[in-house]
C-alpha cells in the first residue's frame, strides 16, 4: 500500500506535542512491514539546520489569492524511496518556531498551511507519486481532501487516492477571518454553514471532517464524546452526521524508548521484576527541588499548562493535597495565567511543592521515574501520552475519567486489588482529592503499592497494535472511493 502521512511535525524531525510522535511512530511501523510509506512536511528553519536533507531538484509554485509562492522540494535521502519529503518555502516556514511564539500564534497561519495542503498535491505531482491513501492530520492539512475533490480532482495520479482525517485535538480548529478565504482558491459556495463557514468565520478542520472518506481519533471513548454537545466544540453536529465514518484507535507507546531499565536521563535502572531503582531516582529527584520529606508519597505533574489540562482542580486543591501530607512536583509551560498562578504557590510551599515553569526532556523523565504517583485530571484528553509514558516508569496515574484517560487506565479495585490507576468523573476538586485519598491509601500498603507498579510496567500499549488498526482503516477508506 502506498502511504502518504501528511503532517505539520513528526519526530524525528521536529515536535511541538503528541501529534509528531504519532505521526513519526506510525511511519516507523508501516515501514516495519514493508508498506510503501513516507511523511511529507514542512521544511521548518529547525528542521533544515539539524538535518542532512536533499533538494531533489523539483520545484512549483502555487497562487493564493493575490500572492504566488515558490517551493521546493526536499527529501531525507537520494534513493527513489526517501521516507520523509519536506517542502521548502522561506517566507512561510523559515521561522524560528512551527506555530507562533510567546506572544501569539503567527496570524499568517492560515495562509501557511493552506499552501501547505495544496503543496502536498503539488507534490505528489511533480514527484510522480501516487498514494493509495493520504492520512491528514489535524487542521493544519484538512484542505486535502477538499482540494482532492476540487481543484485536483481530474489529476490523473490523485484520481484514485482515498483520504482519512485524524482528529488530535479538537480544540484546535484552525479557526481564522473570513477574510482568509481568499487563500483557498475556492469559490464563495463553499464559504457557507455546510460548508467552511462557522459563526462568520473560517474553520478549516471543517474541510476535513466533510470531505475525508474516513474520519477517526485518537481514543474510543474520545470518539463518542466529541459527539456530545458539550465535548464537540461546535462540531458535534456535523460529527454526528458522519457518525458512521468516525472510529477511535488509541496511540500507542515504544517500549523501548520509554523503558526505566536503559533510560540513560535518570539515575537508577530498574524493571516490573526489581524495582529498587525507582527509589534511587525518587531520593535524587527529592534532593534535585530541595523538598522536605522523603517518605511522604510523591505526585509529579508534567503537562502543558493550559485549562485542558484541569490545573484549576489541582490549584484549588494545592492546601488539602498537602494536607494530607504528598509533595507535589510540577514541569511544564503554556498559559502565563497558570505559570504566574504555580510559580507564586511554589513560593507559599516551599518545601512541599516545586514548580518548574519551561520543558526539558531530561527532566521530565526523571519525574516520570522518581514518583509515585501522576496526576492528569483532564478536563477532556483525546488520548494522553503522559499516562502511558507514567505506566510504564511504574509511576501509578491518579486522572480523571475521560477520552483515552479512561480506555488506557484500569480504575484500582480495592477489593479485589486489580487496577493500573485511579479515576474520578465528576471535574471537581472534591472528586479529585477523593481520587488522591485512595491512592494514599494503597501508598501506605506496600504490598499492594507493588503490585500497582507491576502491573501498570507490564501493561501493552504497543505502536504495533494501533498501525494494524491504522491499515484497516486505511483498506476502508480505499474501498469507499472504489465503489
Amino acid at each position: 500500500m502506498r502511504i502518504l502521512v501528511a503532517t505539520s511535525e513528526a519526530v524525528p524531525y521536529i515536535k511541538t506535542g503528541g501529534l509528531a510522535d504519532v505521526t513519526g511512530a506510525l511511519l516507523r511501523e508501516f515501514r516495519k512491514k514493508n508498506e510503501k510509506a513516507f511523511l511529507i512536511l514542512p521544511l521548518y528553519s529547525a528542521i533544515k539546520n539539524n538535518f542532512k536533507l536533499y533538494r531533489t531538484g523539483k520545484s512549483f509554485s502555487i497562487t493564493l489569492g493575490d500572492i504566488t509562492l515558490e517551493a521546493v522540494i526536499w527529501a531525507s535521502g537520494k534513493s527513489p524511496d526517501p521516507e520523509s519529503y519536506f517542502i521548502e518555502c522561506d517566507a512561510l516556514y523559515g521561522r524560528a518556531e512551527l506555530y507562533g511564539t510567546a506572544e501569539g500564534n503567527y496570524p499568517d497561519n492560515a495562509l501557511r498551511f493552506i499552501f501547505f495542503s495544496r503543496a502536498v498535491l503539488e507534490t505528489c505531482s511533480v514527484m510522480k507519486i501516487s498514494p493509495d491513501i493520504i492520512h491528514c492530520n489535524d487542521w493544519h492539512t484538512a484542505m486535502i481532501p477538499l482540494y482532492l475533490k476540487t481543484l485536483y480532482r481530474n489529476n490523473k495520479l490523485l484520481k484514485d487516492t482515498a483520504v482519512i482525517f485524524t482528529i488530535h485535538n479538537l480544540g484546535y480548529q484552525g479557526i481564522f477571518d473570513a477574510s482568509d478565504m481568499k487563500y483557498t482558491g475556492l469559490g464563495p459556495d463553499f464559504f457557507t454553514p455546510e460548508g467552511l463557514e462557522f459563526y462568520g468565520r473560517l474553520n478549516i478542520m471543517k474541510a476535513g471532517l466533510l470531505y475525508a472518506d474516513v474520519i477517526n481519533t485518537v481514543s474510543i471513548t474520545y470518539a463518542r464524546e466529541i459527539l456530545q454537545r458539550e465535548n464537540g466544540f461546535g462540531l458535534d453536529g456535523l460529527l454526528r452526521k458522519r457518525r458512521n465514518d468516525l472510529h477511535g484507535i488509541l496511540n500507542g507507546l515504544y517500549s523501548d524508548e520509554w523503558s526505566p531499565a536503559v533510560d540513560g536521563c535518570i539515575p537508577g535502572y530498574y524493571d516490573p521484576d526489581d524495582i529498587k531503582g525507582k527509589a534511587k531516582c525518587k531520593k535524587v529527584l527529592l534532593r534535585e527541588t530541595d523538598l522536605d520529606d522523603k517518605k511522604l508519597p510523591l505526585l509529579g505533574v508534567v503537562s502543558r499548562l493550559s485549562s485542558q489540562k484541569g490545573l484549576d482542580l489541582i490549584y484549588n486543591s494545592l492546601e488539602e493535597l498537602v494536607s494530607m501530607r504528598a509533595n507535589i512536583i510540577m514541569l511544564g509551560k503554556g498559559d502565563s495565567y497558570y505559570q504566574k498562578l504555580f510559580s507564586v504557590a511554589a513560593k507559599k510551599y516551599r518545601g512541599k511543592i516545586f514548580v518548574e515553569i519551561g520543558f526539558e526532556e531530561s527532566m521530565a523523565r526523571r519525574i516520570y521515574a522518581g514518583s509515585d504517583f501522576f496526576l492528569m485530571p483532564s478536563r477532556y484528553e483525546p488520548c494522553g501520552l503522559g499516562q502511558l509514558i507514567a505506566m510504564k516508569y511504574g509511576t501509578v496515574p491518579i486522572a480523571r475519567k475521560t477520552g483515552g484517560l479512561a480506555d488506557t487506565i484500569q480504575d484500582y479495585n480495592h477489593i479485589l486489588m486489580e487496577g493500573r490507576g485511579f479515576l474520578f468523573s465528576d471535574y471537581t476538586p472534591a472528586a479529585m482529592q477523593n481520587a488522591v485519598k485512595r491512592a494514599l491509601c494503597v501508598f501506605t500498603d506496600k504490598k499492594r503499592m507493588k503490585k500497582m507498579v507491576y502491573d501498570a510496567m507490564t501493561s501493552d500499549f504497543s505502536w504495533k497494535t494501533s498501525a494494524e488498526k491504522y491499515l484497516g482503516l486505511y483498506k476502508k477508506a480505499i474501498s469507499k472511493v472504489k465503489e
